[in-house]
Formats: C-alpha cells, structure tokens, sequence
C-alpha cells in the first residue's frame, strides 16, 4: 500500500555519508520533532534526477528553509558511495541530506517503489516530494513517470506550502 497523506513515515534504516565514512540512519532520526521535505528519484546521476528534479530542491533550499523545513533530503536505491560521488558532483553538501536506500527497503515500506528492469535499472524509487511534519505526512506528490519532475518539483511543493 503507498503512503498517503496523515500517515506515519514507516521505521526503517538508509544509510548516510558521514567523515567517518558510511553511517546508519533511521528514520526517526530524519523526521521526529522535524519538518522534512523529502524527495525520490529513480536514480542518481540519471537525467531528469541531475538536470531537472534536484536542481531544483537545490536553488529553492533558502526558501524551504524560510518557510521552517529543518531538512530537505534526496533518497534514492542506489548505494551509499554513488550518493557520495553524486552529493560532491552537485555541490550540494550542507544543504540537501543524501539518503541511500540501497535494498530499497525504505522505498518499499513507503510503497512507492518501482520495477524499472525493462531499462536495466531493476527496482527503483518512483520519483516524488513530500512534506513530513514529525514524521505525518503533509503533503505528497508521486509522479506518473519516473522521466518526469513536474508533480513532484520543488516549485510544485512550495506551491503547496
């Protein structure tokens, strides 16, 4: 079953980039006491991810930051050390947490993942936003396409806010 709107994000564990290297982070570390925006993507490095969808959450940080969003974070099913090379390549340390979900386990509790094996990627996250207040869910925007960003933009969300 997908995540809607007034559900509690499920418990589960993603993994960060940390000085010490890869750490462990549960979501009750993520979202409790906090106003997050979350976004999926399908993958990172893909297109639309680097070129469309988190560009996006990037240049709007300050405004998200304005309106009290303590977090905004990126997860998708790719492993920690391509979320690494994918947060240095986007300069956007210190402004989005990249979150790795690498078994998709995260992404499956949400019920939002995908099987994109017809294009080699295997299962995936489908691309979405969302705005979690203390770990509910305010708002959600999931895409029809995973080669789309228009729903789930960071300009959709703050639109939302």
């Amino acid at each position: 079953m997908t995540i809607a709107v007034g559900d509690t994000i499920p418990n589960a564990t993603v993994k960060t980039r940390t000085e010490d290297g890869p750490a462990d982070l549960s979501t009750g570390d993520i979202f409790s006491g906090k106003t997050v925006v979350l976004f999926g993507v399908p993958g990172a490095f893909t297109p639309t991810c680097s070129m469309n969808h988190l560009p996006g959450f990037l240049t709007h940080n300050d405004e998200f930051r304005e309106k009290g969003v303590d977090t905004v974070a990126v997860v998708a099913v790719n492993d920690i050390f391509v979320m690494g090379a994918w947060e240095k390549s986007t300069e956007a340390s210190g402004k989005i947490q990249f979150l790795s979900d690498g078994n998709g386990e995260f992404t499956k509790a949400l019920g939002l993942d995908i099987d994109l094996s017809v294009a080699g990627l295997g299962v995936r996250s489908k691309r979405y936003s969302m705005l979690v207040e203390d770990g509910v869910v305010k708002q959600l925007n999931v895409e029809e396409s995973p080669g789309q960003a228009d729903k789930s933009s960071a300009e959709a969300l703050l639109e939302q806010m």
